[in-house]
């Protein structure tokens, strides 16, 4: 019963996004030296959750569309200034993209951490 509210939905597809985007800047920075590699990023959480939301949208299992909440995590390849050796990653980039994916991650516990108090305060209980 509770799964079905749209602001744990949310929050749940918030803290996934983060914890990709997360992972996308590691790989950058893990290959930092890599010859010819080409930074990679995701799109920001409010479009892709709003793109995820333009389609159908699936109520139960058995139904066709996207479940509420999913969101495309497919990474969108960056070509900032290269390096002569033709890669494209910046350390500087990468580290404000890992600071901004945690700040993301702590608002999706926040929301859902928020919304729980609010569920249990209406049922009765602290």
């Amino acid at each position: 019963m509770f799964d079905k509210i749209e602001l744990f939905n949310m929050s749940q597809a918030m803290a996934r996004h983060a914890a990709a985007r997360q992972d996308v800047a590691a790989q950058n920075t893990a290959n930092a030296d890599t010859p010819g590699y080409l930074a990679r990023d995701l799109a920001d959480f409010a479009d892709s959750y709003q793109g995820a939301g333009g389609a159908l949208r699936q109520t139960r299992p058995g139904h066709l569309g996207t479940s509420p909440g999913q969101v495309d995590l497919t990474a969108q390849v960056t070509r900032n200034a290269m390096s002569p050796n033709g890669n494209a990653v910046s350390l500087e980039d990468e580290m404000v993209k890992s600071v901004a994916a945690r700040r993301e991650h702590d608002l999706a516990l926040a929301i859902y951490k928020s919304s729980l108090g609010i569920l249990r305060s209406s049922l009765g209980r602290r």
